[in-house]
């Protein structure tokens, strides 16, 4: 019997991924948990096991091709298996097209798999999801539109339950586009070079969830400074330390901590609204999201329970993913339940932002470049080193009061670092 492998949901609302390596080909063995491909989504890049033992008859798609979440991968010939045992087995059912015999077996997904979880709890969502149906299709039509660059989702079926067949794709005249360097002719006649280049996944997720940031949060934001001068002086005594040990020691580290603690003092901080049960939800772990910036976009890995954590256990895990992050290594599970971010654009530039709510936390903490001022001590003129903060918090949550102290209570924590292990 042939069977249909098709991109499986891999969790976090994904639906699609681009296909960065086959494993497989055809005519080759395969066992149940080898790795087909490895695909690159909008957050991870992750293999793809196969869920069946055979001998792959068909890869469907080239490397580099984006492929949706329940598009047929490879087909697999399992041997010893019957077509009515296999529907019985796995809920699959056969598809036949005229001309091209019996093509194999697709799954068929329950009602429960059209709505991704990105889309729960958002109004419209249902709306949005129904525009951007998955088609069901043949095997044959999916490879004839991947090679005729046509979007399968915009074909109308004509087959059993609206399928895409064959001849459907033979008679869907799509407006082309190209890839390629293009130009816009203006009305002085005078052309102007426009290179166009597909959207990432990474950058397709980041536009989708500043859009719901901006749509679902009341934004407040807050902008400080504290004087760091004795946290410079205890990140110089430890840095060469820490490096031994394989752990680069930044201010970053003591922000974390600092953050993590403070949110212990103002719950609201660390809380989200449930609004379709009218409720609060006052998180009692305070794990730290944080900004790393990529070639491909920007991704928020989490230090899970970073309240418990030494400033070094810190020190380690921002290390740690900042390398998974530049090479695409980070997993699924470690980009999981943030309940606090904090973006630092110091490193690169800029003092002050106003940063975008991780939806659906409460609040982001933005770390500016650090520079030397002249400021005012004992009643002296000095030198300070100064740290820009950005606070940016949904008001619907946390009121101005309560934004006000935690801030300040971060401060207090980065201007007297020992703070962090007495308290």
């Amino acid at each position: 019997m042939k069977y249909i492998f098709k991109f499986p949901d891999i969790g976090e609302g994904l639906d699609e991924g681009t296909i960065v390596e086959w494993h497989v080909q055809k005519g080759q063995q395969i066992k149940l948990g080898e790795t087909l491909a490895t695909m690159e989504t909008d957050k991870v890049v992750a293999e793809i096991p196969s869920s069946k033992d055979g001998i792959i008859t068909a890869v469907y798609g080239k490397v580099g091709e984006i492929i949706h979440v329940g598009d047929a991968m490879v087909e697999i010939e399992i041997e010893g298996v019957d077509g009515e045992k296999a529907v019985a087995e796995n809920n699959v059912e056969v598809v036949e097209e005229e001309g091209a015999g019996v093509v194999g077996t697709l799954e068929v997904a329950g009602n429960s798999a059209v709505m991704s979880a990105s889309h729960e709890g958002v109004e419209g969502a249902a709306e949005t999801v129904s525009k951007s149906r998955k088609a069901l299709a043949t095997p044959v039509a999916r490879a004839m539109a991947k090679d005729m660059g046509i979007d399968i989702n915009q074909v109308k079926g004509s087959g059993p339950a609206g399928r895409v067949m064959k001849d459907d794709i033979n008679n869907f005249s799509p407006q082309k586009y190209s890839n390629q360097s293009v130009a816009l002719q203006q009305s002085t006649g005078i052309e102007y070079p426009i290179e166009v280049e597909p959207m990432s996944q990474m950058r397709k997720t980041i536009a989708k969830n500043m859009i719901q940031s901006k749509q679902k949060a009341a934004h407040m934001s807050l902008f400080e400074e504290v004087e760091i001068s004795e946290l410079d002086r205890v990140r110089k005594k430890f840095k060469q330390e820490f490096a031994d040990k394989g752990s680069k020691l930044t201010y970053l580290s003591f922000v974390v901590k600092a953050t993590a603690l403070a949110l212990k003092k103002f719950k609201s901080l660390n809380s989200e609204m449930d609004m379709d049960n009218g409720n609060m939800l006052y998180k009692k772990y305070y794990n730290i999201g944080i900004a790393v910036d990529t070639e491909k976009g920007l991704v928020v890995p989490v230090i899970r329970h970073a309240d418990q954590l030494s400033i070094f256990e810190i020190s380690e895990k921002i290390t740690e993913f900042s390398e998974k992050a530049r090479t695409g290594k980070l997993t699924m599970e470690e980009m999981k339940d943030g309940t606090f971010t904090i973006t630092s654009y110091g490193s690169i530039g800029g003092l002050f932002a106003v940063p975008v709510i991780n939806y659906p936390q409460a609040g982001i903490l933005g770390v500016g470049r650090i520079s030397q001022q002249p400021i005012v001590k004992n009643n002296e003129l000095a030198i300070g080193l100064m740290l820009p903060l950005s606070l940016a918090v949904d008001h619907r949550i946390a009121d101005g009061g309560e934004t006000a102290r935690f801030i300040n209570q971060v401060m207090a924590y980065l201007a007297e670092p020992v703070s962090l292990i007495m308290g």
